[in-house]
């Protein structure tokens, strides 16, 4: 019996992926595309997860000298004989992921960029005594990797701008071949440094770097560059004219970043899940690159594993657990009325049409909040529909997961916001206790409008009620002294929210339910009556609660009306 593959969760070097016994998705295709369009400088952006540190780690090993060939057998890439023959294993090759170069200060941030590159040039240790190099390219090179007294690179600011190109030279003359560069998640720094204050220092170091390694270099066979985000050329591309970017609007290259829907197929059968073919779809599929369907493959591989292990039977959320969101929660404190209006209008499955800029600054996300539309659109928390015909690019949420991430950030943003006036809060939530149906229904409403309503027309019922469930217990569940329970057991049924406040005895039964086509009063009364007919009190006289309040509560959109009885 042949062993099943390994499942590649968090396998982002390709050597140990093909070596390791894991299941691998190819995506050589991309060298073969990459070598018949060349580019000097090449930029591909795609959102996190989507496979671009493994890409660029095959990359790396198809192209460097020295590189176990035998990785290729049985892949795609291998059927191009006069390609593999002309380039595998040919070329020196500089390898380096910004991903880690952060800090809370630039120094810190320097001293890390400094052990990035300096490890890498660690790589190299025959330049040290190539015949091919003079004495002073000896000296030079010893200065990308000598430590000072703290065990750290000592790079001067110069030797630092200049690194990538000083070890591209001495690469090309060793090896008499010109050097690729492959530079992984290179915006990564700026990024950090703009959420940490110190960007511009940032943005003139790595102006620098790559200006003198990709800009004038004569020791360039070409480079790669991936990330999230294509930051303006005025930023750190200034004058680079041989520079192509492919973002996920591009045709070119759409199938190489992700799983298509064929490559899912194909996974699910293999690993005996054809039967959650749907739910793979619905969780993790909707992402349009170029005019491709394509699956996130972190989350796909990562269920796959979870199904095999026995440990879920139902698609869960594996990207909230690698990213802060922090973007969506951002956005929600910038956004306008008109904002909130149109995420709720793609949180319940409609799209949305805004103008998608190609190229920032990090300093445009604060100058406009209309950039963080862009924003949200290239690190993968929107997607386009279709192929855009005008200015103007239609937006929708990819698929259930992101809808999820939304959701809950959302909620977050609303207690957080609900929570910066508590004598309001207090005020709302005691009118309760005084059977004060005029001020319920006037806090609830106005708590209502200023919320993101989610309410989907393909969900049931239930689900519907459950959103309006969920705003009053975040609310309640400010107030001190009283014991909040939900669906709990209560006469002859469950009760949607249950109060006790004890040393007042106050017991609080709360029905909601959904007032289609705008039915308010029939909802209420619905509502009431099944609390009386379920005798949903009898709980809360049990437990000492000598007054009883019984509302029943109709929502609709962003309105309610409230009963008593």
């Amino acid at each position: 019996m042949t062993m099943q593959a390994k499942l590649p969760m968090g396998i982002e070097n390709f050597r140990e992926m093909r070596t390791g016994g894991f299941y691998y998705v190819d995506k050589t295709g991309l060298i073969k595309t990459l070598l018949e369009n060349p580019g000097k400088v090449n930029l591909f952006t795609r959102p996190g997860r989507f496979g671009k540190t493994l890409n660029m780690s095959m990359l790396k090993y198809f192209f460097e000298a020295g590189s176990d060939v035998m990785l290729f057998d049985g892949l795609e890439i291998s059927k191009e004989k006069e390609l593999c023959e002309e380039y595998m294993g040919k070329f020196p090759v500089i390898s380096v992921s910004l991903k880690e170069v952060a800090g809370k200060d630039f120094d810190t941030a320097r001293r890390t960029l400094c052990s990035v590159l300096g490890d890498e040039a660690v790589r190299f240790p025959f330049l040290a005594e190539s015949d091919r190099l003079t004495e002073t390219e000896h000296m030079q090179y010893k200065k990308l990797i000598e430590l000072n007294d703290y065990g750290e690179y000592a790079m001067s600011d110069e030797v630092l701008s200049k690194s990538l190109l000083t070890l591209s030279r001495f690469l090309q003359k060793h090896f008499g071949q010109n050097t690729m560069i492959l530079i992984d998640e290179y915006d990564v720094p700026l990024d950090k440094a703009y959420q940490s204050g110190y960007y511009d220092d940032m943005v003139n170091l790595i102006r620098s770097l790559f200006g003198r390694a990709l800009k004038t270099n004569d020791s360039l066979k070409f480079a790669v560059l991936t990330g999230c985000l294509r930051i303006s050329k005025e930023s750190i591309f200034t004058g680079m004219n041989n520079f192509k970017v492919y973002t996920i609007k591009d045709v070119r290259y759409k199938e190489y970043f992700g799983f298509t829907d064929a490559e899912i197929r194909q996974m699910l059968e293999y690993y005996g899940f054809l039967d959650q073919y749907d739910a793979v779809k619905e969780w993790y599929d909707g992402y349009l690159f170029g005019n491709l369907g394509i699956y996130c493959p972190w989350d796909v591989i990562n269920y796959c594993g979870d199904l095999r292990d026995q440990s879920v039977t139902e698609p869960q959320n594996y990207w909230v657990n690698t990213s802060s969101n922090d973007i969506i929660r951002k956005f929600l404190s910038k956004a306008k009325t008109a904002d909130r209006n149109d995420i709720e209008q793609l949180i319940n499955g409609s799209s949305i049409k805004k103008m998608i800029h190609p190229e920032l600054t990090y300093r445009d996300l604060d100058s406009d909040p209309d950039n963080l539309w862009s924003i949200l659109f290239t690190t993968g928390y929107l997607t386009q529909r279709g192929l855009q015909t005008d200015e103007l690019t239609e937006l929708v949420i990819p698929n259930r997961e992101i809808q999820w991430i939304f959701t809950k950030q959302i909620r977050e943003w609303f207690k957080w916001e609900t929570e910066k006036n508590m004598e309001r809060l207090e005020d709302f939530c005691k009118a309760f206790m005084k059977n004060d149906t005029d001020a319920i229904e006037e806090g609830f409403n106005a708590y209502l409008k200023k919320t993101i309503s989610i309410r989907d027309t393909n969900t049931r019922k239930k689900m519907k009620e459950n959103f309006y469930h969920g705003i009053l217990l975040g609310l309640f569940g400010n107030m001190d002294g009283w014991n909040v329970r939900s669906n709990a057991e209560s006469g002859d049924g469950y009760s949607d929210i249950s109060i006790e406040i004890e040393d007042k005895g106050i017991g609080i039964v709360i029905e909601l339910k959904y007032a289609e086509k705008a039915a308010f009063d029939t909802a209420c009364r619905e509502a009431l009556k099944q609390v009386n007919d379920q005798n949903y009190e009898q709980q809360l006289l049990d437990d000492g609660m000598t007054t009883i309040r019984k509302y029943g509560i109709a929502c609709y959109k962003r309105r309610c009306k409230v009963i008593s009885g």
